[in-house]
């Protein structure tokens, strides 16, 4: 189950797991191009089922995970990608409608995913693994907004709570460190605050930009097999941002 699948790093994953084998369920709010990009994933030879919603709408989260049952018989992997951002203003000039949705869609959104994905993958009875996104602005304030900020820190603790809780039981959680990576909701923030481009590139050791199949990488790996004694990790995918 893949959230945030319309586009950038999500869309980019639904690719790499289903090249590598993996049935995926894609889940985002523009229905179109999810199946756009199902019907490129079949037509390659995988599987893929479509989920249309918002992960800040449980009951929508329910059935992304029903159908993940449903169209394959259960569900043993979860990148749950869906994210937000706003930036460029301080924090006494952000209004709380700004707040209020950085903060649904980041944490809530992956509270929504944890509370009905780890179910699900206890009842299949087998190993499973689950992958948050959460960014280098969870370690550190990063130029993003005060609410990103204070969002993808949360998502490092529910990522590290959920490990702690769920280890025993076969399932594994770890996070993304994400830095600056060149996707739809990358170009909206520099749209509105074009000076941060510089400043995003100049933090990392190699003074680019990720594009979203670098990210992706690193989720298919830690979903597999490859990764199974990581849990509880906030593994940065970002460029050195984090080295010094």
């Amino acid at each position: 189950m893949i959230t945030g699948a319309s586009s950038g790093i999500g869309a980019a994953a639904a690719r790499l797991f289903a090249a590598e084998g993996a049935a995926v369920v894609l889940m985002a709010r523009r229905e179109e191009r999810l199946r756009m990009l199902a019907g490129e994933i079949e037509a390659r030879g995988g599987r893929a089922a479509v989920a249309a919603g918002s992960v800040t709408c449980e009951d929508d989260v329910e059935k992304a995970v029903a159908t993940a049952v449903e169209c394959f018989g259960h569900l043993d992997g979860a990148f749950n990608n869906a994210g937000w951002a706003e930036a460029g203003r301080l924090l006494h000039e952000t209004d709380n409608e700004v707040f209020d949705r950085v903060m649904d869609v980041n944490v809530r959104g992956v509270w929504n995913c944890l509370r009905h994905q780890l179910p699900a993958m206890l009842a299949c009875g087998r190993d499973a693994a689950v992958v948050n996104t959460s960014s280098v602005a969870g370690r550190q304030a990063t130029g993003a907004g005060s609410p990103y900020v204070a969002a993808k820190h949360a998502v490092l603790g529910l990522t590290r709570a959920a490990a702690a809780e769920y280890g025993e039981r076969g399932i594994r959680v770890n996070a993304l460190m994400v830095g600056s990576t060149r996707t739809e909701l990358m170009d909206e923030v520099l749209a509105d605050a074009p000076a941060l481009e510089a400043a995003f590139v100049a933090r990392s050791s190699q003074k680019r930009m990720a594009d979203p199949v670098e990210i992706a990488q690193a989720a298919v790996w830690l979903c597999s097999d490859r990764a199974s004694f990581v849990t509880g990790a906030a593994v940065p995918v970002d460029g050195g941002w984090t080295a010094a």
